[in-house]
């Protein structure tokens, strides 16, 4: 067994959950030391061993930048909880900077550093003095890790091998479904949907990208009684200030609020037709280097995405043919797809996504545990 240290910047989000969970499910321990924000699912109380470091809000940049400083004199003093620890995980930078911190404080250096990065932030990909001052500390930073964990290949295809020039070991563990080890059944071949009846375009997870929602509201207004476009999730306000006026003013547009993950899936994307897969928040960067766990859930459950070309999503959807593809983020392109589909193609895609193997979009524990063995020893392996 393998004592983790678990650095969490929220430790409320699904993804963190995830992973955590995955870890425990390996066999090992894992105490978490995390920050909380004022996301979906903020309510959540671990059942592991957590130490909350304080509260931060999304994009107060110079808030975060404060609290790193406060997380560390916090993690400190929670030394206790450090002992013996072999392997800490830090999720994204932020955290990364808090382990390296307190690593060096209290003479840790043989503890093992996993860098988890989930998100190129807009700073390192900066043509500026504020940009190069940033790569130059993640250098440093990942100078000191023993592996760099990715959840999209474009993510050092861009950047961490031809910009940060990073060679150390590296793995990829992409945003699927963590379920665990249990059965979880797939939903049948759907039945052709009804011609006469709206299409339903889905929109699901943290909504923060303001291109995205103009876009579709768009669509919403020329399809008109054609389409329904649903949304779920998380809003993130401050990136999509006028989210409610426009959900407000178009009768064929729905929010339906935040969702229990993972239970919530399989009703969510089972209502929809097609879901809305693209993030255009952070175009020519991060957006489309990422993989979203929009395309892996909503595969899961048979429902065919929408992406973009020339995107990683939209190379991923293209490539093993889990929905369609525009050619270019406009309303236009968008708004033509949708009305040239037949009900009879979107079955078919969905049939076909259906007819893939699940580990496609769902995680087990031992394909965790193959990407996570650079940082265990072979008898910690063994035990897991």
């Amino acid at each position: 067994m393998t004592r983790v240290i678990f650095f969490a910047n929220d430790i409320a989000e699904a993804a963190q959950i995830r992973r955590i969970q995955g870890i425990r499910a390996l066999g090992h321990e894992v105490t978490s030391i995390s920050f909380r924000r004022d996301n979906m699912n903020e309510a959540f109380d671990p059942d592991w061993r957590d130490v909350n470091i304080g509260r931060t809000q999304n994009n107060r940049l110079f808030q975060r930048v404060l609290k790193l400083g406060v997380g560390v004199v916090r993690t400190c003093r929670a030394r206790r909880f450090l002992d013996d620890s072999d392997v800490w995980v830090a999720r994204n930078f932020d955290m990364l900077a808090i382990a390296c911190a307190v690593r060096f404080l209290l003479g840790r250096h043989q503890v093992r550093l996993v860098y988890e990065c989930l998100d190129i932030h807009g700073l390192f990909t900066r043509d500026d003095v504020i940009g190069r001052a940033m790569r130059w500390m993640e250098r440093r930073l990942l100078a000191r890790t023993a592996l760099l964990v990715v959840s999209s290949p474009g993510f050092l295809r861009a950047y961490f091998t031809p910009v940060q020039h990073y060679v150390g070991k590296t793995a990829l563990i992409e945003n699927k479904l963590w379920l665990g080890d249990r059965p979880v059944p797939r939903p049948a071949p759907p039945v052709m949907r009804d011609p006469d009846a709206p299409l339903v375009l889905g929109w699901v997870g943290s909504l923060r990208c303001a291109d995205s929602l103009s876009l579709l509201a768009a669509a919403a207004e020329a399809l008109g009684p054609q389409i329904r476009i649903v949304f779920h999730g998380n809003v993130h306000r401050n990136a999509v200030p006028d989210f409610d006026a426009i959900v407000g003013q178009l009768r064929n547009v729905e929010y339906k609020g935040p969702y229990a993950y993972p239970d919530g899936l399989r009703r969510i994307y089972g209502a929809c037709d097609l879901v809305w897969a693209q993030d255009l928040w952070q175009r020519g960067a991060n957006s489309d280097w990422l993989l979203p766990n929009r395309i892996y859930e909503a595969s899961f459950y048979g429902c065919p995405s929408i992406a973009v070309s020339g995107t990683e999503t939209g190379r991923r959807v293209a490539a093993t043919g889990l929905g369609f593809v525009i050619a270019e983020p406009s309303a236009k392109d968008l708004i033509a797809l949708l009305r040239s589909l037949t009900p009879d193609e979107i079955a078919a895609a969905a049939q076909r996504i259906l007819a893939k193997e699940d580990r496609e979009f769902r995680l087990f524990p031992d394909e965790l545990q193959d990407h996570l063995s650079p940082v265990l020893s072979p008898r910690e392996r063994h035990a897991a």
